[in-house]
């Protein structure tokens, strides 16, 4: 009895898995990153209320 068969065959399926599902998490995460802070450059306070609506009242 071999002990590498299940050993050999969970790893064929992680290979597998990974080959169909890709990359799942990314590297980076955009809490990160710079992005989406102060980009909007509206001036007015209209604009301001705006971008300050919660998402539930798009």
């Amino acid at each position: 009895m071999s002990s590498s068969g299940p050993d050999r065959a969970e790893r064929e399926r992680r290979r597998r898995a990974a080959e169909l599902l890709g990359d799942l998490l990314p590297s980076t995460t955009s809490d990160e990153t710079d992005e989406g802070w102060g980009e909007r450059g509206g001036s007015s306070r209209d604009d301001e209320l705006l971008r300050d609506v919660p998402p539930h009242h798009g």
